[in-house]
């Protein structure tokens, strides 16, 4: 039986030859530091790393990735070995911190496959490397220790802190991940990563800061740093975009170095999610191998079409938008790669834009510095003149990276102005004209690639708003936050019409979801124990679109979540035995999507248990969670809840930065996506679901 540790607890080892098991929310680097009784290690040659994979009694693996298996044999480790710390490291450029990313896990195992000790790697904030498990000799027998310690200043820190002295600390640390094999660069792919699932976090959806705010990455990949610096030149802008809608213009805030964002060949997508290719050295971005985002549903037997074509602009103007100019088998298709575009763009332009700014301003600092320490510029005026003039240049830089960033944002704006109203209704806002005229899908339709959630903004642009779009199927369950705790917007609203705001939240979206699914097939659960949300949901109810009355108290929250459990359990089986013919007649094999309103009341232990089972292996075999709930109010469970919560991408009722984009990590604002006050757009959206359940051959 496997021991789930906490931190900081052991556990014996019964083997001496273990398997060390790692899974991790994001590709990283499994290190090995060797130390003797009182932890210290020996110098350089204490660290096993890809350059120096192998010491007596183990070998590291050599590559970056997020599953490594490596055996460790204790009975051949030198005598002089106490200690093997089991280190995990993002490589260099890689996402802002474990926080950012879905909670990694780590366990020791026998020579049979069999686990013998686990530690889930939770509370993790901007650490970049984290000692994870501890392997340790005490009266001649080996135990384990849940460690789980971290350090935002990355591996350097991390060795000095065990005993190195900080020189050679940083040394050995740059030696090791210097040794990382680098991926051959690949070009970008001609379609855009998936979002949600870190995101991000996918995009996640997954908690952390970016620029103190972002706690989950949108996209598959990561959030990917900025470039290591800018030099002396002004900024460039977008250019003109590709037909595949990515940016390749020519840099970024400051040219100089060209080392900001836009240096490197750009990546592709997971958080998070969760994928977005590596980041690699010196802040460039390396691509990675070209991965297919193509719908798993869509032919691929003819090449696509040619993207429609903008008109021609005037000598010296910008080219002019036109919706749907990225590559795909559909518009549906190019229009998701163009808002992914899109979003890249303002993400990069605005990245340029602050590359610029904290040049301009370390440059300021630097003259005011020389100034002040000259004893010349101390007499008769003339340090007042020579910070008249860094005041100067610093404002000329600012305004030439402002007026770049207007343009870029101006040919944005133009875009997004052609682009969201002929957005279809999956990606549509709710008072976009397309919902009035939509029909649900028929029963051989396609179903859509994307979901709309929200919109997603930066401060310097707060009126230019890009679409989030998520990938259908979920890869990832979705948690709507109706607590209170880290959000402004939230602490300013009254609870109950936070809690209300949020479910509003939840039925919207499942009202999108089933009026896009083909013949409106999506089984909707509610789980709401208390019956506190019966106003919210309402429209659900009153249309019939529910597979059952919304479930409540104790007894109807366990038979729900034995009902679901139960189909993902025979599903699985019947995958894996490629047998789906012998699935029961009674169980229905569409998508399900079970919402779960005021967690955890109403929940015992059992039912936590199942819930938690169906977050990890429902979106596998087509069973998605949405939750309406307040983590603060679980904390009662301590821990066992972490990974649910990191598994899940977290939305806001209120507009609130908790959302890192894949490539730069800026904290981007989140603002839902809700029908207008007083509109009847959703009766009308559940009332065309439930006729197409009625008349499934029209």
């Amino acid at each position: 039986m496997t021991a789930e540790l906490v931190r900081g607890q052991n556990h014996p080892l019964s083997r001496s030859r273990v398997e060390i098991r790692v899974s991790a929310g994001t590709p990283v680097l499994a290190l090995a530091l060797l130390g003797d009784e009182e932890g210290r290690p020996a110098g350089p040659a204490a660290l096993a790393h890809p350059g120096a994979r192998q010491q007596p009694g183990l070998e590291v693996p050599g590559e970056v990735t997020d599953r490594h298996r490596f055996a460790v044999d204790l009975d051949a480790v030198g005598a002089e070995v106490h200690r093997l710390g089991m280190l995990l490291v993002l490589p260099s450029g890689g996402p802002i911190g474990f926080g950012s990313v879905p909670a990694s896990h780590i366990s020791v195992a026998d020579p049979a496959g069999e686990e013998l000790a686990g530690f889930t790697l939770t509370g993790l904030s901007t650490e970049t490397a984290v000692v994870a498990l501890e392997l340790y000799r005490r009266q001649g027998a080996w135990k384990v220790r849940a460690v789980g310690q971290g350090y935002a200043d990355g591996l350097g820190a991390l060795l000095a802190d065990a005993g190195l002295a900080a020189p050679a600390a940083g040394e050995l640390a740059a030696t090791a991940l210097a040794a990382v094999p680098r991926p051959t660069t690949a070009p970008r792919p001609t379609t855009a990563p998936v979002s949600g699932t870190p995101y991000t976090g996918t995009p996640g959806p997954a908690p952390s800061a970016a620029s103190g705010a972002a706690d989950a990455t949108l996209g598959q990949g990561q959030g990917l740093p900025a470039g290591s610096g800018p030099g002396t030149g002004p900024a460039t802008g977008l250019g003109p975009r590709p037909a595949h809608g990515r940016h390749t213009g020519p840099g970024t805030g400051s040219s100089g170095s060209g080392t900001g964002p836009d240096a490197g060949p750009g990546p592709a997508a997971g958080a998070g999610g969760e994928g977005l290719g590596r980041p690699e050295g010196n802040g460039a971005v390396a691509g990675p191998p070209t991965i297919d985002y193509a719908h798993p549903r869509r032919s691929r037997t003819v090449p696509p079409p040619a993207a429609p074509q903008a008109p021609p602009a005037a000598p010296g103007e910008p080219p002019r938008p036109v919706a749907g100019d990225a590559t795909g088998w559909s518009m549906d298709e190019r229009l998701y790669n163009q808002v992914w575009g899109m979003f890249e763009d303002l993400a990069r332009a605005v990245a340029a834009y602050r590359s610029a700014v904290e040049f301009a301003d370390a440059r300021l600092d630097r003259e005011l510095d020389q100034a002040l320490s000259d004893p010349r510029h101390r007499l008769g005026g003339s340090g007042n003149a020579a910070r008249d003039a860094a005041l100067a240049r610093r404002e000329e830089l600012t305004d030439q990276a402002r007026s770049v960033l207007d343009r870029d944002l101006a040919q944005l704006t133009a875009e997004v102005e052609v682009v969201e109203p002929a957005l279809p209704a999956a990606y549509a806002r709710w008072d976009n004209p397309v919902w009035h005229a939509h029909r649900v899908p028929g029963p051989d339709g396609d179903a859509p690639m994307a979901l709309r959630l929200g919109e997603l903004h930066l401060p310097e642009c707060p009126g230019l708003q890009i679409p989030m779009l998520v990938r259908l199927p979920l890869e990832r369950g979705l948690w709507i936050d109706n607590g209170r705790t880290g959000s402004e917007a939230a602490m300013a609203m009254d609870t109950d019409r936070l809690r209300r705001a949020a479910l509003d939240m939840a039925v919207a979206h499942a009202a999108r979801m089933l009026a896009v699914q083909p013949g409106g097939g999506l089984g909707v659960h509610v789980i709401d124990a208390a019956g506190a949300g019966s106003a919210a949901l309402e429209p659900l109810v009153r249309s019939g679109v529910l597979a059952a009355p919304p479930a409540a108290g104790p007894a109807g929250v366990a038979r729900t979540l034995e009902e679901l459990t139960r189909r993902v359990d025979l599903v699985q089986m019947a995958v894996r035995a490629g047998a789906p013919e012998d699935l029961p007649p009674d169980l229905d094999t569409g998508d399900q999507l079970l919402i779960v309103h005021d967690f955890p009341h109403g929940f015992d232990d059992r039912a936590v248990t199942r819930l938690r089972y169906l977050a990890d292996e429902g979106p596998r075999v087509g069973v998605h969670l949405l939750m309406v709930a307040d983590r603060d109010e679980a904390s009662a469970y301590g821990p066992l809840l972490d990974p649910l919560w990191r598994s899940l991408m977290r939305l806001s009722p209120v507009p609130d930065n908790h959302l890192a984009d894949p490539w730069v990590g800026h904290a981007w604002t989140f603002e839902p996506s809700l029908p207008p006050p007083g509109s009847a757009v959703l009766d009308r959206v559940l009332a065309g679901v439930a006729e197409a359940r009625r008349s499934p051959g029209r």
